[in-house]
């Protein structure tokens, strides 16, 4: 899978170990404005929509309000308040160094809302790796096609040319929507079985499988990151 002229990847629970703080920063914040917690799974369920997408599953029928000041208490959370450790997979920087250095094309297309996104980038010092980035704040959440579509037309790539890397059912049936090739990661929210069913080009248990699959180097041997 080398041959690919532009890489998509979701970033929490693909390129960013974020799963366990996502689940206890909704949890936190749900019942910091009297909601009952969702359990572990279910909060799992979700990861990958947009916010208010996946508030309105967990929570059918909730109040406006309500939705609103669990997504405030939820950022709170997850971006100041909550030190559940939220590290990028380790080799994920030598993996995007060396796509870089190949001469691909690299993006981020993700279920977070444009700030938590940007503190990431800034938190991880990999904004530089990336050529185009789109989040749930700026487009339809998955997996609706339009995030896809959408950095296909900025950078300009057909759809042949492109790839889309995730750890959700949600990242493999956005890719799907679009007729677009795609790769599951058994590292965050979803397993191999429910990453199966979406049909995936491929599927890796490691970043380090991934790398090899997609760059062709032993990313192992590279400078970890």
């Amino acid at each position: 899978m080398t041959n690919y002229q532009l890489y998509i990847f979701d970033w929490d629970g693909t390129l960013m170990d974020s799963i366990g703080r996502i689940v206890s920063s909704l949890q936190i914040a749900a019942e910091q404005i009297g909601l009952t917690p969702v359990s572990d799974a279910e909060a799992k369920s979700i990861i990958g929509l947009s916010l208010s997408v996946a508030l309105q599953r967990l929570y059918p029928g909730i109040e406006q309000q309500d939705e609103q000041a669990l997504i405030e208490a939820y950022k709170q959370q997850f971006l100041f308040d909550n030190h559940v450790p939220a590290p990028l997979f380790e080799h994920s920087i030598s993996l995007l160094t060396m796509l870089k250095t190949q001469g691909k094309l690299t993006a981020v297309a993700t279920g977070k809302a444009r700030r938590g996104l940007n503190q990431m980038l800034l938190d991880t010092d990999t904004k530089h790796l990336f050529d185009f980035t789109i989040c749930a704040d700026e487009s339809e959440s998955k997996p609706s096609p339009q995030m896809l579509n959408s950095v296909l037309r900025e950078l300009s790539v057909p759809i042949e040319d492109a790839v889309m890397v995730g750890d959700s059912i949600h990242d493999l049936t956005m890719a799907n929507n679009a007729g677009m090739d795609s790769v599951g990661i058994t590292l965050g929210a979803d397993s191999k079985d429910v990453l199966q069913s979406c049909e995936p080009t491929a599927i890796v248990d490691s970043m380090i499988e991934l790398g090899h699959l997609l760059t062709g180097v032993p990313i192992h041997q590279c400078q970890n990151g």
